[in-house]
């Protein structure tokens, strides 16, 4: 089942790079490519089996066995879960960009690199391919922003972007090759189980955190990321708070988790910098007025609660910070849908241009309303499964600390209210008069599906916690 994966994404790119000149081909035939790969992800998951705790199907290429260096490949629940989420929001990206008018085989191309790099995240097995694809991801991102983003200061923010991720790469590639040079070998499940002296665990953790915070992003490390957003097309966007946000994530289940016995004075530096991070980025949310930056801080903000609840070492946390790492990635991804359909009409994301919207695009107010509060976890939404368990599981460390980071839940509470009244309600601008239209059936098509999802989601999450609930328990007792 594994091999179809990459049959088909050849197969279908292959043939979109040969006949790039007919762009309505191109947009059916990427289209198309992404949605067979969505229905194949949804065949594996229906016949996964949830009792397993490792691997389930492991394909091992030796004729790309290079220093023992081997390109294994491999899915548990937790990573097909995540293949998953990138088919299903590059499909989206695929039939948002139908209305893309130049360099439109260039764009289908980059948005399959992006698909291929982070299929081989997901489901490499190997450290080396692994850090090769997380850093790799940086370039299509680069072209996505620096060719398709909408003003002059794009190609600033694309370089800030790569030196960001490239700052962080150099941490990760120095464990892994003190890892690769003292074992002789670079695979997860060497590296897991492997011996090391409890000094040598304790540069690892402190330089894998370092290198995977900068994708989080924390503070002060979080620059890039409003700077990327503001610039970046909707898709770029999208692609960029729904998948590549969640890579810092997944490699600290991955690879951070199995250290649960590091020292608790340094969980707990973590854990304060996690807060750091979640109260200022809420705070900051408040002064910007550029609608893409709010939601860019929005999305530092909740990466940065998703920490609390990894770090938290408790059950329930591993399971919050899961469900936030899902949660969040479909609903930023619908507010960026959301802004980008506003730019397109009015070629601004200046909130006060804005009022009233209420009156002449009532359908995508009600859509966008369920939105917004889905964003600051509004009891029977995705992203409030994923809160509750994280403040329940922090509970287990300090009662202290937990309370206090109800203040910047209040904090993503008004400003995500604010924005909305500012956007919808308010006296009625002239300016929507000469010209406004509600959603067209592309874009509703594509905000009703993002509605169904965080509804069906926000009332029956033990759809994702029983496919996981095992593997979410071993790697929190891994030693």
């Amino acid at each position: 089942m594994l091999n179809l994966y990459f049959f088909f994404s050849f197969f279908f790119w292959f043939i979109i790079f040969f006949i790039f000149i007919f762009s309505n081909h191109i947009r059916l035939l990427s289209y198309f490519n992404l949605l067979l790969l969505f229905l194949i992800n949804l065949i594996i998951i229906c016949c996964i089996n949830k009792s397993i705790i490792w691997y389930q199907i492991i394909i091992y290429y030796n004729k790309f066995s290079f220093l023992n260096i081997s390109y294994i490949l491999g899915f548990d629940s937790l990573s097909i879960f995540l293949v998953f989420l990138c088919c299903f929001l590059l499909a989206l990206c695929a039939l948002l960009s139908w209305q893309l008018r130049y360099k439109i085989a260039f764009f289908h191309f980059f948005l399959f690199i992006c698909f291929w790099l982070l299929l081989n995240i997901f489901l490499s097995l190997d450290l080396f391919i692994f850090y090769i694809c997380f850093e790799a991801i940086v370039i299509p991102m680069f072209y996505l922003i620096g060719i398709w983003g909408s003003r002059a200061r794009k190609i600033y923010a694309a370089y800030q972007f790569f030196i960001y991720t490239l700052l962080g790469s150099v941490f990760i590639l120095t464990c892994i090759l003190f890892i690769y040079l003292n074992k002789g070998s670079s695979t997860f499940d060497f590296y897991i189980n492997s011996f090391f002296f409890e000094k040598r665990y304790f540069y690892f953790f402190i330089c894998f955190f370092l290198g995977f915070s900068i994708k989080v992003p924390i503070v002060p490390f979080h620059i890039w990321l409003p700077e990327a957003h503001v610039e970046a097309p909707t898709v770029g966007s999208v692609i960029l708070a729904g998948i590549l946000l969640k890579l810092g994530i997944y490699a600290m289940f991955r690879l951070l988790l199995p250290f649960n016995f590091i020292n608790l004075d340094l969980i707990f530096l973590i854990l304060m910098i996690a807060f750091i991070g979640f109260f200022y980025a809420s705070l900051v949310a408040f002064i910007q007025i550029d609608i893409k930056k709010i939601i860019a801080y929005s999305s530092i903000a909740h990466m940065n609660f998703s920490l609390l609840g990894l770090f938290s070492y408790t059950i329930i946390g591993t399971f919050g910070a899961f469900i936030m790492m899902f949660g969040h990635a479909i609903t930023s991804a619908a507010l960026f849908f959301g802004i980008g359909i506003l730019y397109d009409r009015y070629k601004t994301r200046l909130i006060f241009y804005y009022s009233s919207l209420v009156s002449l695009m009532p359908i995508f107010s009600i859509l966008y309303f369920i939105f917004i509060i889905a964003n600051f976890g509004f009891p029977g939404t995705f992203n409030f499964v994923g809160e509750f368990l994280i403040l329940l599981g922090g509970l287990n460390l300090s009662s202290t600390f937990i309370s206090l980071c109800t203040i910047p839940m209040v904090l993503t509470l008004v400003y995500s209210l604010f924005l909305y009244n500012r956007l919808f309600f308010g006296p009625f601008s002239l300016n929507f008069i000469r010209f406004y239209n509600d959603c067209t059936r592309l874009e509703f098509l594509i905000l009703i599906i993002l509605f169904i999802i965080i509804i069906i989601f926000g009332l029956f999450p033990q759809i994702l916690l029983e496919f996981n609930q095992i593997n979410l328990i071993k790697w929190q007792y891994l030693i």
